[in-house]
């Protein structure tokens, strides 16, 4: 028996302005169309749609998630795919809890952990190489640009580099949920102190560059998602906050 559009919506709790939408960019076509114009489900579209969550909730954009099941229309290989990708997340996840777990207890003791137990639960250049793996179709596809193989990757610089990543975007995040203007004096301090942590690992962004990549990561799909999965907004916040910045570094002094 097919499900309506609102069948469908009540048996997976997704909306059904985003099965509409699934349909509209050819992701999840109805089976059919009844007389009264109404989408139809099958037991097709129940599993193809169980599919596109898994991806979803490993992050993974809409139009990469329509092309790796348009490519595989093998289930059970999709499946098996999705549930190693799963395991690895896991694998990270428990590294990097125990990481933290670490890190907290020395805080509360006071005591002092030793440096390189700090990144312990970042990963080898393989775990980045597989973490990168999206993002170097993504930018290939779209853009013709590969990003460096495995052999130029320094786990430990990578590590540093993304933990003060993630630092610098829970603080933006903070700072829009906040209500803190985006061109507020504290804000673009955070933008300076990102910038200079940057600097100190070898990577010599200026101001004007920064504002370029935040243009970027506003217009470009697959990073915007990235940005906006952390706070709704972000991606147009650091943009405005580093365009401002930008701006007030080039004025005369």
């Amino acid at each position: 028996m097919p499900y309506t559009v609102k069948e469908m919506s009540e048996l997976s709790k997704v909306t059904i302005k985003t099965l509409h939408h699934y349909h509209k960019i050819g992701l999840l076509m109805p089976c059919d169309i009844s007389e009264g114009g109404y989408r139809l489900y099958g037991a097709e579209e129940v599993k193809r749609l169980q599919e596109i969550l898994f991806y979803r909730e490993l992050d993974f954009p809409l139009e990469e998630i329509k092309r790796l099941l348009d490519e595989a229309p093998d289930r059970l290989g999709i499946l098996e795919s999705q549930q190693s990708l799963i395991r690895e997340r896991q694998l990270r996840l428990e590294r990097l809890s125990a990481a933290l777990a670490a890190s907290i207890a020395s805080e509360r003791e006071g005591s002092l952990l030793p440096e390189a137990e700090l990144f312990a639960g970042f990963g080898t250049a393989e775990e980045w190489e597989a973490a990168l793996a999206e993002q170097r179709r993504h930018l290939q596809d779209a853009y013709g640009y590969e990003l460096p193989g495995a052999e130029a990757i320094d786990p430990a610089q990578m590590n540093r580099q993304a933990a003060e990543a993630a630092r610098f975007m829970n603080e933006m995040a903070g700072a829009l949920r906040e209500g803190l203007a985006h061109d507020d004096e504290e804000t673009r301090s955070r933008i300076g102190r990102h910038l200079a942590a940057q600097r100190e690992e070898g990577v010599p962004t200026g101001p004007a560059e920064f504002a370029l990549q935040t243009r970027f990561f506003l217009g470009d799909g697959f990073h915007r998602e990235m940005l906006e999965s952390m706070q709704t907004g972000l991606a147009y916040y650091l943009c405005l906050a580093a365009e401002s910045y930008a701006a007030d570094a080039e004025r005369p002094v």
